[in-house]
């Protein structure tokens, strides 16, 4: 992504049009001038002043706003045109801005300049991130606690008590021959480092939670061929998803298709049925299929009274064992039964599904969500336990008291940036 700073750019920052309304954005050293020759002045800071849109000729008339460094989204000079959401209309006044200086925004180039002024650090920017992408009512209370700044306010604290603890020995290593600096660390200085290992350790546990609210609660639909696993999931999810036919064998691969159960995602997993194959194909298809339950977090074993099927040992781990096609008679011991051309059982299904999603995502919002918080505090705490160990040898414990410092840092993005800066970016839309 080649981003020039200094430039001014500018963005249609609200939907595709048409729109009732299209909210343009810019920021840069140019936004004043820009709003003198197109709105005839720089309104006052911060208010909303209706105003004609146009330079040789009235193109429209909007609300405008002016946002003034360093008070803005972005730390730099920034305003916002609010106008009538027509196609042909922003794409006159997009063509105006640009003829006067500004240029088209790369993809999350406002929010890349945000976080290069110190407006925003980079997990409250994948905060964002996910909840410009939030779906269901926990994602979106998940995503905005972390935006929010409450797993930067977390890194912050430890932070300052590493460097507490840094200085604490440091201290000794320079300046070991004055005579106001003891040679011996106090007797605390391992219970402190060993609780701030315990408080970080503790945050790291909800990173299962965090990941389930911000992928979705993974259920596997598992059993032998034509037990009626694509039919329970276009019943679950109402629509014909899956290709259904009375010939064993049709999924050949794992389709996912997401849920929205009480606001929390659950991304239902068809897969093909469990049974030696002759076709290579398939064979691959049960394969994926084996792997997917392994890796799910609840699985449903489908069992239908007209289909044979071998004891299975994933079958005896399942969550739920689920009697399919309820409506051709009695069925076996299972704790429930339910028919997808009747729809009887579906919502009994759907209680179960969501008591047990319950039980992994329940409780407050998890700060720690994607597996790049989860590597980095692994390491903090990994250097911590090695420091200490290495209490007898001040330089050693030093030396892993910075590389833990270095783990928090990397987190929210104060050094080696860089590499996750493009990719992250490059995920927002246009105009963020």
């Amino acid at each position: 992504m080649e981003m020039r700073s200094g430039d001014t750019i500018v963005a249609l920052s609200s939907g595709t049009p048409p729109s009732g309304v299209a909210v343009i954005r810019l920021s840069g050293p140019r936004v004043p001038e820009i709003l003198q020759a197109v709105c005839g002045g720089v309104p006052e800071p911060r208010r909303l002043v209706l105003r004609p849109i146009g330079q040789d000729s009235l193109l429209d008339r909007g609300l405008v706003a002016y946002f003034p460094a360093p008070h803005s989204f972005t730390g730099e000079d920034c305003a916002e045109l609010q106008v009538h959401g027509s196609p042909a209309g922003v794409r006159a006044i997009l063509r105006l801005l640009t003829k006067l200086g500004a240029r088209l925004a790369e993809a999350g180039e406002f929010t890349r300049r945000a976080f290069e002024n110190g407006k925003l650090d980079l997990v409250e920017i994948e905060g964002l991130g996910d909840l410009l992408d939030a779906e269901t009512e926990n994602q979106r209370r998940q995503a905005l606690a972390r935006f929010e700044g409450g797993l930067s306010q977390r890194i912050d604290a430890w932070r300052h008590q590493l460097l507490d603890l840094r200085a604490e020995i440091e201290a000794r290593l320079d300046f070991s021959d004055e005579g106001d600096v003891a040679d011996a660390l106090p007797d605390s200085f391992g219970d402190n480092i060993l609780e701030l290992q315990a408080d970080i350790a503790a945050a790291l546990a909800s990173a299962e939670y965090g990941r389930i609210v911000r992928e979705g609660i993974r259920v596997a639909l598992a059993g032998a061929p034509n037990a009626g696993k694509s039919s329970l999931l276009n019943a679950l999810a109402r629509s014909d998803i899956a290709i259904v036919t009375d010939e064993a064998g049709t999924t050949r691969d794992v389709r996912e298709v997401p849920l929205d159960i009480n606001g929390q995602l659950y991304v239902l997993l068809d897969l093909a049925g469990l049974r030696d194959a002759d076709s290579k194909a398939e064979a691959e298809g049960v394969r994926r299929a084996r792997l997917a339950i392994e890796q799910a977090d609840i699985v449903l074993w489908l069992s239908a009274p007209d289909i044979a099927e071998e004891d299975d040992a994933l079958r005896r781990k399942a969550s739920l064992r689920i009697g399919t096609k309820g409506d051709l008679g009695p069925s076996g011991d299972f704790d429930l039964t339910v028919s997808a051309r009747s729809g009887s059982g579906l919502d009994a299904l759907l209680a179960a599904i969501e008591r047990l999603g319950q039980e992994l995502a329940s409780g407050e919002p998890a700060l720690i969500s994607r597996e790049r918080d989860r590597l980095a505090l692994a390491a903090a705490i990994a250097a911590l336990t090695a420091a200490q160990q290495q209490l007898a040898a001040p330089e050693l414990a030093a030396e892993s008291l910075r590389i833990a410092s270095q783990a928090l840092e990397r987190l929210i993005g104060r050094i080696d940036a860089e590499r996750v800066l493009d990719r992250l970016f490059a995920s927002f839309c246009i105009g963020k």
